[in-house]
């Protein structure tokens, strides 16, 4: 009797368009909900639950700090399933995307800094339009079904991966403030003992978990943001490469288990939690502000020439191909598309203006205007250059 093959687990890549398509319509539903809230005669409700205490914390400290420490989990499991086993597996398969990423931090994070040159406290955002939101940017890829070829999907999703890579070190070198030494070294013991579980082969997930948690109150404590325990949770996850892995290693289980909850409820309650703004403030003089301004440049313009033009370069010299069957007005689509930085943006800049509610409502109205603005003229490149495409890579 013929053994049967073992099967791989499914991709990320098609994981991603099954349920992160589908969780980017689900924010973009929440984040419209927020701000119908935010300007109705609930608005007084709305800020007062997210601004109560609950065992020491707000509840919108627990959604940004506590909640999003799991999406960030989410985010580091995915990154090192994708640089070990997936679309980032070989650096042939990194240099488009990652040359791609990198012109779309550094393009938006110029523009920002341009705007606020002359104004110190506005330049802790310079990385807020550096980020692109997977969840949305999918989303709108999936209102568009089989036109847009397979390739640039997994192109996008690369990108996005280490736009997110790029944008957990910058949260960790440039937004740690007031850093406890001895909450430090706790920190760096609990990582130890996860390196070790996963050096001596140990697979159930139950004691990460619960030294990930101890992990996630000692950065708590730090002066480093919480969620870089979600990510440094997950980089000590076991994971064995594809030729001798199973569907059932513990990377896989907790990818797989914790995507829909992300998709679904994590960040569409960070969504709903922090897309609520006053449009009493969205006058012409607020949007020509330095920082709402430095934003939505950054994202609209920012990253489409940054993506775009790191991208052109990057094939042009022969450091990489270009995506299977796509054409050069669908990559600036996508290009177009990299400036919705709708979650990471938002988060990114809680962190900058931690004392501002002032520049944070700012931010809420450039991350707005510049993710709107990239994702209907992103659509609309794509809906008017590309044609069905056979579902298949």
């Amino acid at each position: 009797m013929l053994n049967k093959p073992r099967l791989r687990p499914p991709s990320i890549a098609r994981s991603f368009f099954s349920n992160e398509a589908a969780g980017g319509l689900t924010l973009m539903f929440v984040a419209a909900l927020a701000l119908l809230i935010a300007n109705s005669s609930l608005a007084p409700v709305y800020f007062d639950v997210l601004h109560r205490y609950v065992f020491g914390l707000s509840v919108l400290h627990w959604i940004n700090d506590a909640l999003m420490a799991v999406f960030f989990l989410l985010v580091g499991l995915e990154i090192k399933r994708e640089l070990l086993d997936g679309q980032l597996a070989t650096w042939s398969r990194r240099a488009l995307p990652g040359i791609a990423a990198l012109g779309g931090m550094i393009v938006p994070a110029a523009i920002f800094v341009a705007l606020n040159w002359n104004e110190p406290l506005n330049l802790r955002g310079w990385a807020i339009p550096s980020a692109t939101d997977i969840a949305f940017a999918l989303g709108v890829l999936a209102l568009l079904g089989p036109r847009v070829p397979i390739s640039l999907k997994i192109f996008l999703t690369a990108l996005a991966i280490l736009d997110d890579l790029g944008a957990v070190a910058i949260i960790a070198l440039f937004y740690a403030s007031d850093l406890s030494a001895w909450m430090l070294m706790l920190a760096a013991v609990t990582c130890v003992v996860l390196l070790a579980l996963n050096r001596f082969g140990v697979k159930h997930l139950a004691p990460y978990l619960i030294l990930g948690t101890t992990l996630w109150f000692f950065m708590l404590q730090s002066g480093v943001h919480a969620t870089i325990a979600g990510v440094a949770l997950a980089l000590t996850i076991p994971l064995k490469v594809s030729s001798g892995d199973s569907p059932e290693s513990p990377l896989h289980r907790l990818e797989h288990a914790l995507s829909p909850w992300v998709a679904f409820l994590i960040v569409p309650i960070f969504g709903f939690a922090n897309a609520g703004v006053s449009f009493a403030m969205v006058t012409p003089a607020a949007l020509l502000a330095p920082v709402p301004l430095g934003i939505a440049l950054g994202l609209f313009f920012g990253k489409q020439v940054g993506v775009f033009g790191f991208a052109w370069l990057a094939i042009r010299l022969n450091l990489a191909d270009m995506p299977r069957r796509a054409s050069w007005a669908q990559l600036y689509g996508v290009a177009v598309l990299c400036g919705i930085g709708f979650t990471m943006s938002l988060f990114v800049g809680i962190l900058a203006y931690p004392g501002s509610s002032l520049l944070q409502d700012q931010t809420k109205i450039g991350v707005l205007l510049g993710s709107t603005l990239a994702g209907v003229v992103g659509w609309v490149v794509l809906r008017l250059t590309s044609s069905k495409f056979p579902e298949e890579i």
